[in-house]
């Protein structure tokens, strides 16, 4: 407790791709939908990069705070598209902003946002830090194969951001839960490129550069993540899921947070979904869910938001 979101802001590339637009290119568009629940994403011109998403999305979260680049003392950045292995995202995003922050960057896939969040609350609540910028930022078309019918049509680009303060101590994050499975690291990895298997003309070749993934393993798994990791967060903090105003999942594949909402006994009203616009952003989903949530007027003080994010690690 006494962490507070002071701003918030998200940014999502102009250029919108319809299931339609992937017809033409040989995609089943009603399948699309059937099995995802994802109508149209957008895509980054070719020469945006993960820190070009986070700029957009942090000044937006700033202007919205009133606060300037310069009263932040840390960026934690989450992304597994980063501009380069090095520097990291939030260094590069640090000298577009002109801020003199501590910056780092976070790896844990689709759950990176939440973990960049709870790293950033830590910073907040141990007093070693003012103002902390979390960003989740992901540049996802650049890690799917044209060619996957079952991956390609599931990812879109976009960033989202949020800037920590202190909170008095009746607000605040009341409870969460963090944690991995590394058992499942090959149901949802991208193989080539690292140092475990650097890139060459025969790796390129073979796609190994781009998102692998046991879907009917991952959804399984994801169902039972958020079923159990839900109930020992609210549980935890002595709520019931009709006590929660909001419910920011991360949006992966809407037969996922459909199985989980009626396992869980979350209502349709209390469900965000925005995967349809905006397909799986990875790192960017959860902030920029929560953008709009914020922009439509849906939170007011007092009310109870649950945010979850899952992903490759698994985590």
């Amino acid at each position: 407790m006494g962490v507070n979101v002071l701003g918030c802001g998200a940014y999502v590339p102009p250029r919108i791709v319809t299931n339609q637009d992937l017809a033409s290119h040989g995609y089943d568009a009603d399948w699309i939908v059937q099995r995802t629940g994802i109508r149209e994403r957008r895509w980054a011109d070719d020469n945006v990069a993960a820190s070009d998403l986070a700029y957009e999305a942090s000044v937006r979260c700033l202007a919205s705070a009133g606060m300037k680049a310069d009263e932040i003392d840390l960026i934690v950045l989450a992304t597994m598209t980063p501009d380069s292995p090095i520097p990291s995202t939030a260094c590069q995003l640090q000298r577009r902003l002109g801020a003199s922050a501590a910056a780092m960057d976070v790896g844990a896939a689709c759950a990176g946002f939440m973990y960049a969040l709870v790293t950033g609350m830590q910073f907040v609540k141990t007093g070693t830090t003012r103002r902390v910028l979390v960003v989740g930022s992901d540049v996802m078309t650049r890690t799917i194969d044209p060619a996957n019918k079952k991956t390609y049509p599931l990812f879109g680009d976009g960033a989202g951001a949020v800037l920590l303060g202190a909170g008095s101590d009746d607000q605040g994050f009341v409870s969460y839960s963090l944690g991995a499975d590394g058992r499942g690291t090959e149901l949802l990895s991208i193989p080539g490129g690292g140092s475990r298997e650097p890139l060459t003309p025969q790796t390129l070749s073979a796609g190994r550069q781009f998102i692998q993934m046991d879907g009917r393993a991952v959804f399984k798994w994801a169902v039972t993540l958020l079923t159990d990791s839900i109930r020992a967060v609210i549980d935890a903090a002595g709520l019931k899921t009709s006590d929660l105003s909001c419910v920011i999942l991360h949006q992966a594949n809407r037969r996922i947070l459909d199985a989980a909402a009626e396992a869980l006994g979350i209502a349709r009203d209390q469900l965000v979904i925005n995967l349809d616009r905006y397909g799986n952003t990875s790192a960017g989903s959860i902030p920029l869910a929560l953008d709009e949530v914020l922009a439509a007027g849906r939170l007011k003080r007092g009310e109870y938001v649950l945010l979850s994010g899952f992903g490759a690690g698994l985590s």
